[in-house]
């Protein structure tokens, strides 16, 4: 989001009272998604954030989709210039990928049949951007990762140093010691590219990942999304609309009458890491067999005899805890905002 730093000569002063002097710069890669949606633009209404640019991937729709949706969503956030960039069709080994249209609409947005934009993406592939950015900004670029990790892992093969120049990675991905949303094994955006999760996961990038056990646990009721809907947030009527779709799906699947806020508890975990705890530990996942997706980490609590494939990687940060009401009330204080 283009806010000029006159307006702010002096620093920000953050919703946990820390200040910072600078707006921190972020690339959100992205498969919207209609609670990708909710991310990106609580994202553009962030002051103390300056979003870079958004690139693409297959998952909640295929990659031209979320191209065109994220073209909207910067349109909708009144933010037409920033890039878009288009990333991978399919996963690195894996061929057609998996397409939830059953949970977000044919066109990722709830079926709302929003018209095409009228910008363009830019030339440059995802992971070129991602090369670009982080080159131009060594440590000072986070990356919210909210669909597969395809994009992240081509810019580590890119470019040998891109894990060491990036300044965080916030990750929406796996099950830790919970079950699955794909099978009872693993979730969705690890699921649909394993190999590619595997690759970032073992990169050595400082990384914090919140996992569906975590962001399971937060949820806008029906009542919330009532309230929503009659609040003056800028967006709350498109983001009403497009939940439709999404909150039939809840109920149908889960027995859930409202809507798991994946994609907006992850952005909160950028914003607000005091809301939520973290355990360390090496991640791998399983690329083969049943389990295929599955995010398994080594917690420490044991000295191995022998090395073994966690062994000799660096660990990550695994989302552990959080503060449910916390987060709902920022969610909803971020949606309702004028």
């Amino acid at each position: 989001m283009s806010v000029p730093d006159s307006d702010f000569p002096d620093g920000l002063l953050l919703p946990n009272n820390s200040f910072v002097k600078e707006r921190e710069k972020i690339i959100i890669d992205t498969d919207p998604g209609i609670d990708d949606a909710m991310a990106i633009l609580m994202a553009f209404q962030t002051p103390h954030l300056e979003v870079l640019g958004l690139t693409t991937v297959f998952g909640n729709v295929k990659t031209q989709d979320a191209t065109r949706n994220a073209l909207l969503l910067c349109e909708i956030a009144g933010c037409p210039g920033v890039p878009v960039a288009e990333g991978s069709y399919e996963p690195l080994k894996r061929g057609h990928p998996r397409i939830a249209d059953f949970v977000h609409g044919s066109d990722g947005l709830g079926n709302t049949d929003l018209p095409p934009p009228k910008s363009k993406k830019i030339e440059k592939t995802a992971s070129e951007f991602l090369v670009d950015k982080v080159s131009e900004y060594p440590g000072e670029v986070t990356i919210l990762a909210l669909g597969p990790l395809t994009n992240l892992a081509l810019a580590v093969k890119r470019d040998s140093t891109f894990a060491s120049k990036v300044k965080r990675v916030v990750i929406l991905g796996g099950a830790f010691f919970a079950l699955g949303n794909v099978n009872p094994a693993a979730e969705a955006n690890i699921f649909g590219d394993p190999e590619a999760a595997d690759v970032v996961f073992t990169s050595g990038a400082n990384i914090d990942v919140v996992g569906i056990n975590i962001t399971t646990q937060v949820k806008l009721t029906d009542s919330d999304l009532d309230s929503l809907r009659q609040s003056k947030g800028r967006y709350a009527q498109f983001i009403c609309d497009a939940c439709k779709f999404y909150r039939d799906w809840h109920v149908m699947s889960d027995g859930v009458y409202g809507i798991f806020l994946h994609d907006p508890v992850s952005f909160v975990a950028l914003v607000r890491p005091d809301l939520f705890s973290f355990k360390k530990g090496v991640v791998r996942v399983e690329t083969q067999g049943i389990c295929v997706g599955h995010t398994l980490m080594d917690q420490g609590l044991k000295k191995w005899n022998s090395s073994n494939p966690w062994s000799g990687y660096s660990p990550i940060s695994v989302a552990w805890t959080v503060d449910v009401d916390e987060v709902v009330n920022y969610v909803k204080n971020m949606l309702m905002k004028p």
